[in-house]
C-alpha cells in the first residue's frame, strides 16, 4: 500500500505534468490527428461502428495519462486487440463486446496487483528487437493501402510530406514537422482543389459525447462462458503490448516505467471505456513514437492527445475529414522508419547467432499471424531453448582414478537438469573395473525429476555390475530433491530401475 501510495504521488508532480508544456501540447495535437484514421480502420476491423474505436481512444488515453505507468506512452484502441474481437463481435454483437471489455479492464487489473509486470525481465533483447522490427514492417505494410489504385497526386504528397518531416528540423525544432506536414498538405489540397483520399472516406466522425450505459446482456454463467476466453486473451495480448512499449519509450527517453502500475492504469481504462461504449484497448507503439519524437515527454502529452482527439472529432470534424490519408501515410512512414532498429542489421555479423535467430523467428511469426502476441512468446520460447543448450554444455565431469586402481572418483560441477543429463550419463564408464565409485556433487546442482532420474541411473548401473556408489556434497536444496524422488537407496532399487 505504501508503494501504491508513493508512486500515485509521484504522478500528481509538477515535473510528471508541466516540465514540457508546449512541446507535449504540439505532440498531443499530432497523435491525435494521426489517431482519427488508425482508430476508425480498427473498429472496421473488430466490426463496428467507428465511434467505438474513437471513444475507446479517448477514454482510455484520458485514464491512462493520470493512471499509467509510463508517462508519455499513448493508449488506445489498437489492431492487435481489434483482431481478437471479431468472431466475438460476429457471433454475439456490440453489447457482448462492451460486457468483454469491462471483465478486461478487471482481468488486468488483476494481472498488475500480482505485479505480472515483473516477468517483462523474462523477454531477452533479441526478442525486443524482434519485437520492434516486426512492428515497424507492420506498420509500413499497413499504409499499402492507402497507395493502391489512386492517382500520381497522392505519391506525390506522401514523398512532399516525407520531405517536410525530415526536412523542417534541418531549419527548426519549435514546432513539429508532422503536425507541419499535415497542415501544409491539408491546405495545399483544399487550396488546389486536390481530388485524393480524405479521412472522412474512412468512415463518419461521431458527433457527440460518449454517455455512460450498461451492456444490455443477461447477467449469467453463459454469459461469462462467452466473454472470458475473449477478455483473458485481451487482457493478456493488451499488457504484452502495453509492457514492450513501455520498454522501447524508455529507451527513446532514458527513463524507467512501472509495468505493474500500467497493468492497473490500463485495466481502469479498459473498465471506464466499456461503459461508455468503447472497445478494449492498450498502449500503441506506432503513437508513441510519434508522440516522443514530436518532443512530447510527460503525462500531460498523453492527455492533450486525448483532449485533442474529442476536440478534433467533435468541433472540427468537418476540417479533419479534409485532412489527406496522403498526410498522416507520410508521417506514419516516418514512424515505420524510426521504429525499425537498423542497428539490427548493421550489426548482425556480430551478433551471436543463437539471438539473430531469435530475432528473426519473432520478425517472421509475427508477420506471418498479425499478432505480436505469438511472435513474443515464440521468441521468448525460443531463447530459453537457446539458453538450455549453453547451459547443458557448461557441465563437468572430471575423474581421478587411485593409485591401486580399485576406486574411481568423478567430481560433477555445472546445473543438471533436462538438458545437460546427457552429457553428464556421458562422462561416466560404467564398464571400468573398479570396486568404489565416488561421486562428488559439492560443485553442482540437482534442478529437477530428470537430474534424479540421471543421479539413478548412474548409480544403479555401476550397482548392477556390483560397485559399490558414493555420493558425497551434494548440497541441501538438491538433497531434498533426492529425499523426495530418488530411488536408488530404496531396498528393491534394481528392480524398480527397469520402470524408472
Amino acid at each position: 500500500m505504501k508503494t501504491m501510495t508513493m508512486t500515485m504521488a509521484s504522478v500528481f508532480t509538477k515535473q510528471a505534468w508541466f516540465s514540457n508544456v508546449r512541446a507535449d501540447l504540439l505532440a498531443g495535437a499530432v497523435v491525435a490527428l494521426a489517431l482519427i484514421p488508425e482508430a476508425i480502420a480498427f473498429s472496421i476491423i473488430a466490426g463496428v461502428d467507428p465511434k467505438v474505436g474513437l471513444y475507446a481512444s479517448f477514454c482510455i488515453a484520458i485514464i491512462t495519462s493520470f493512471l499509467g505507468g509510463r508517462p508519455a506512452m499513448i493508449s488506445a484502441a489498437t489492431g492487435a486487440m481489434a483482431l481478437l474481437m471479431t468472431t466475438l463481435v460476429r457471433d454475439y454483437g456490440l453489447e457482448y463486446l462492451l460486457a468483454t471489455t469491462i471483465l478486461t479492464g478487471l482481468l488486468q487489473i488483476l494481472w498488475g496487483s500480482v505485479k505480472l509486470g515483473n516477468q517483462m525481465r523474462f523477454v531477452p533483447r533479441a526478442v525486443m528487437v524482434g519485437f520492434v522490427n516486426a512492428l515497424a514492417i507492420l506498420i509500413f505494410n499497413a499504409q499499402l493501402p492507402q497507395l493502391e489504385n489512386v492517382g500520381p497526386a497522392v505519391y506525390v504528397m506522401v514523398a512532399a510530406g516525407l520531405g517536410i518531416i525530415y526536412g523542417l528540423p534541418r531549419l527548426t525544432r519549435a514546432v513539429p514537422s508532422p503536425l507541419v506536414a499535415i497542415v501544409l498538405l491539408t491546405g495545399i489540397a483544399l487550396t488546389a482543389g486536390i481530388n485524393v483520399p480524405t479521412v472522412g472516406d474512412m468512415g463518419t466522425l461521431p458527433d457527440s459525447l460518449p454517455v455512460f450505459l450498461l451492456p444490455d446482456i443477461p447477467l449469467n454463467f453463459e454469459t461469462i462462458e462467452i466473454i472470458l476466453p475473449y477478455a483473458l486473451a485481451l487482457s493478456l495480448v493488451g499488457l504484452l503490448e502495453s509492457f514492450l512499449t513501455a520498454n522501447v519509450i524508455d529507451d527513446f527517453t532514458d527513463t524507467t516505467s512501472d509495468k505493474n502500475q500500467e497493468a492497473m492504469g490500463q485495466g481502469i481504462a479498459n473498465i471506464v471505456t466499456g461503459f461508455f461504449g468503447g472497445m478494449a484497448g492498450c498502449a500503441m507503439i506506432g503513437q508513441s513514437v510519434i508522440n516522443v519524437r514530436s518532443g512530447g515527454r510527460t503525462r500531460l502529452s498523453t492527455l492533450s492527445a486525448g483532449i485533442f482527439l474529442l476536440g478534433f472529432i467533435l468541433l472540427l470534424g468537418d476540417w479533419v475529414a479534409q485532412i489527406p490519408m496522403a498526410a498522416l501515410v507520410a508521417v506514419m512512414f516516418m514512424v515505420s522508419f524510426s521504429t525499425f532498429s537498423w542497428a539490427s542489421l548493421k550489426n548482425i555479423r556480430y551478433i551471436p547467432k543463437s539471438e539473430t535467430a531469435v530475432m528473426i523467428t519473432t520478425v517472421a511469426i509475427t508477420l506471418l499471424t498479425h499478432n505480436l502476441a505469438i511472435g513474443v512468446v515464440v521468441g521468448v520460447a525460443l531463447s530459453a531453448i537457446f539458453f538450455s543448450r549453453k547451459i547443458a554444455k557448461l557441465i563437468g565431469v572430471e575423474s581421478t582414478l587411485s593409485p591401486d586402481q580399485t576406486k574411481r572418483l568423478y567430481a560433477v560441477s555445472g546445473q543438471i537438469f533436462f538438458v545437460s543429463v546427457e552429457n553428464l550419463l556421458r562422462a561416466f564408464n560404467f564398464r571400468e573395473a573398479v570396486e568404489l565409485v565416488t561421486i562428488d556433487l559439492s560443485k553442482a546442482h540437482l534442478w529437477d525429476q530428470s537430474a534424479v532420474d540421471a543421479v539413478d541411473k548412474i548409480v544403479l548401473r555401476f550397482r548392477k555390475r556390483g560397485v559399490k556408489v558414493e555420493l558425497i556434497g551434494v548440497n541441501e536444496a538438491s538433497a531434498t530433491l533426492l529425499d523426495k524422488l530418488a530411488i536408488h537407496d530404496k531396498p528393491d532399487a534394481l528392480d524398480q530401475s527397469s520402470l524408472h
